[in-house]
């Protein structure tokens, strides 16, 4: 009688197999290629034409400001209401990171008034950095 080995289904694992390593690094760029042009939220405005194509400033100085047509202000995204809590805002930043810029976003069927008084809001606390956003002209 013959003894049989189990030799045979012991078999060592001299390889790693990559595919499905490489599946989830796939499936994980895929992820962040959808979700990075969702983290700029912003409400939704219709940017005046012009201006020349800037370089942008270094991003974690940059600080969004936007006001609707209507004269609702936004800070970050988020709705302050009145230029006096706008003000607020812009004070307590300005005081946690001086090399602060802010980016004035202003919708182009809305009233001058409004980004104005954010200029003036700016140059009365002593914030001479900002950025105007306009959209590229086609040609």
């Amino acid at each position: 009688m013959r003894r049989f080995s189990q030799r045979n289904q012991l078999v060592t694992l001299n390889e790693i197999n990559i595919t499905p390593l490489l599946d989830l690094a796939f499936v994980l760029l895929i992820i962040f290629i959808i979700t990075t042009p969702l983290l700029e939220q912003s409400i939704p405005l219709k940017l005046p034409v012009g201006g020349a194509v800037r370089t942008p400033g270094d991003p974690k100085n940059a600080v969004l400001t936007e006001v609707s047509a209507d004269g609702t202000y936004y800070f970050k995204g988020r709705r302050v209401g009145t230029a006096e809590a706008l003000e607020r805002e812009l004070k307590a930043e300005y005081l946690r990171n001086p090399d602060m810029i802010v980016k004035i976003r202003a919708d182009r069927d809305g009233k001058f008034r409004f980004p104005a008084e954010i200029l003036d809001l700016c140059r009365r606390n002593g914030i001479t950095r900002f950025d105007i956003a306009t959209e590229v002209p086609r040609r």
